[in-house]
């Protein structure tokens, strides 16, 4: 009955305030002032899209300057060198538009490129290291198409955050000494990874220190000055195809494989949920899954419990796994797969699959045949969580969500110009078919954008009105950690930190993972009970960003506690 009161005070006609609960979100109107926002991981990155913001950019405007801060202060994470997308709304047409700057496979890739001699995968450690991990960035082209359709400032003014931070240096924050310190990284073994977070005397940066890039800074004035083609097209593309054409395992990447790079554009794919639409990028982006996967959870009962429930953690854990079957097994590059994304996204088979979410823990689920689907198999793709997200609002309510990444923590540790080289196409699967020899959708081909787990989120009211926008990075984890905070937001009714702050809970096959510190007294063992039991309680370390328009067009923002982050308005 409260839905029901909400859909229908949504379209009253006039109406400005939702009638229910105060923290119940409320559309934005695109004809008002809006309060502008940014929220993204590192506190020198808000600031540099807040500027731009209050110089009267929009918010693609601010997403430029954004990301070159990121690049040089979170590089562990995103950077110039890797590859993102995001999903734009206009606030004046109401329209969701999706940017695909998705890392492309060299002309010269094979589908047998990840196996060894021996004709068996390659170790993933030996693989992410190698000239052969890097695929063709994306984010840098995708930013600048972005830009010059809804951007206002020139595009040479978005750069001077990065330039000066770079110039002068920064303090090197907490979570960035810890990735350069942890043994884990295997990218400290990288000479590049190795001479950059090092001190003259050999011993390794800490945090505090202050870390000055001068090569990025240059990197970023030839963007300035010369735009977003200065990195597909001259010095720093030849420096990019030399460097990854360097042992171990030399890629083959090419100057003519850069040049060639375009980022795509979409529209939104879009789909209701309660009493809102849904919108994120298409595939490769698993944005399918997620939509998925709260129409799965919108034919149970998850929206009548809470946090403090079991039984609402097993039909979100039993909604993640039928959510991951699917998607490993259909999702890939639609210009070299059939992706049945209507047949996924099927009331009729969502439906059914929704019958297997109980109140408790059922056997592993396999893939379902959505109408449409081609015959495959599970494919073998591992995806690590070196990924940012940001959000952004501003002045006219246009806003943007972008997930950006260079995959592995500092990808492959080789460095170009001041940043890091992704290594995108170890999220190709490394074996292109199954035993039974049954293709694998993810399989690697030249040209290909390998498949990915983000899919960064904006929400609309039913007319078309701006009502949320968030995502995380987390690699494979992504979609377990946005569906949860989206079950916070609109199911639970939780201010928005508090829904990011929710314990992380990742089910996929037979394998749990979560952080039970985080829950509620009592419902650890409550899981238990219903036959859910944790095989991982390492941390999942998400890294949500994103805010909701509440009552009176105020803005309530959030960073994931996990992370540096920050959310502010101005």
């Amino acid at each position: 009955m409260r839905l029901t009161g909400l859909f229908l005070a949504l379209f009253l006609a006039g109406c400005a305030q939702v009638p229910s609960a105060p923290s119940a979100p409320r559309q934005a109107t695109a004809e008002a002032a809006h309060p502008i926002m940014v929220a993204a991981a590192n506190p020198h990155a808000v600031d540099a899209g807040l500027r731009v913001l209050k110089e009267g950019g929009t918010a693609a405007d601010a997403a430029v300057a954004v990301q070159a801060v990121l690049s040089l202060v979170e590089p562990q994470s995103s950077g110039v060198g890797g590859g993102a997308f995001m999903v734009y709304y206009d606030a004046a047409s109401r329209k969701v538009t999706a940017y695909d700057g998705r890392e492309t496979a060299p002309s010269g890739a094979s589908p047998d490129m990840f196996l060894g001699q021996d004709g068996k995968p390659l170790p993933f450690r030996e693989a992410v290291l190698s000239g052969r991990a890097t695929g063709v960035p994306g984010a840098v082209a995708m930013l600048a198409l972005a830009q010059k359709e809804h951007g206002r400032r020139p595009w040479s003014t978005l750069f001077s955050d990065a330039e000066r931070l770079a110039d002068d240096g920064f303090a090197v924050s907490p979570r960035l000494a810890a990735y350069i310190q942890s043994p884990r990284v295997v990218q400290n073994g990288v000479p590049d990874a190795a001479r950059y977070f090092s001190r003259p005397d050999g011993t390794k940066l800490v945090a505090g220190d202050r870390l000055v890039n001068k090569a990025y800074a240059e990197t970023v004035r030839i963007l300035a000055r010369d735009g977003a083609q200065a990195l597909y097209e001259g010095p720093l593309a030849e420096a990019i195809a030399d460097r990854v054409r360097q042992a171990p395992l030399p890629g083959s990447l090419t100057t003519k494989d850069i040049a060639a790079y375009r980022p795509l554009k979409h529209d939104a794919l879009c789909r209701p949920f309660r009493v809102y639409q849904v919108c994120v990028p298409p595939p490769p982006s698993s944005g399918v899954a997620l939509l998925q996967g709260l129409m799965l959870l919108e034919r149970t009962d998850i929206a009548d419990r809470a946090a403090t429930d079991p039984v609402a953690w097993v039909k979100l854990a039993e909604a993640e796994r039928l959510l991951y079957a699917d998607r490993d097994r259909y999702v890939g590059d639609p210009k070299f797969v059939d992706v049945p994304v209507k047949g996924l996204l099927d009331p009729a088979y969502v439906a059914g699959r929704a019958k297997l979410i109980g109140d408790r823990v059922g056997p592993e689920p396999e893939a379902g045949t959505p109408p449409g689907a081609p015959a495959r198999r599970k494919d073998r793709t591992l995806e690590p969580a070196g990924t940012s997200h940001f959000t952004i609002v501003d002045r006219w309510g246009n806003a943007v969500s972008m997930t950006t990444t260079v995959e592995n923590v500092f990808g492959t540790g080789r460095m170009v110009g001041g940043f890091f080289l992704n290594n995108q196409l170890t999220d190709f699967s490394f074996s292109p078919n199954d035993p039974d020899g049954a293709p694998a959708a993810n399989a690697v081909a030249p040209g290909k954008r390998p498949r990915s787990s983000m899919a960064p989120v904006i929400v609309l009211d039913r007319e078309g009105r701006l009502v949320a926008a968030l995502g995380s990075p987390g690699g494979n984890a992504i979609l377990s950690y946005n569906l949860k905070a989206m079950v916070g937001i609109f199911d639970w009714e939780m201010p928005v930190q508090a829904a990011f702050d929710l314990p992380n809970l990742v089910a996929k096959g037979g394998w749990f993972s979560s952080e039970p510190d985080r829950y509620p007294p009592g419902v650890v063992e409550g899981l238990k009970g219903l036959g859910l039991t944790f095989n991982s309680t390492a941390g999942e370390n998400s890294g949500l960003h994103g805010f909701v328009v509440r009552p009176g067009g105020v803005l309530e923002g959030a960073a994931d506690s996990r992370r540096e982050g920050q959310a502010r308005s101005e």
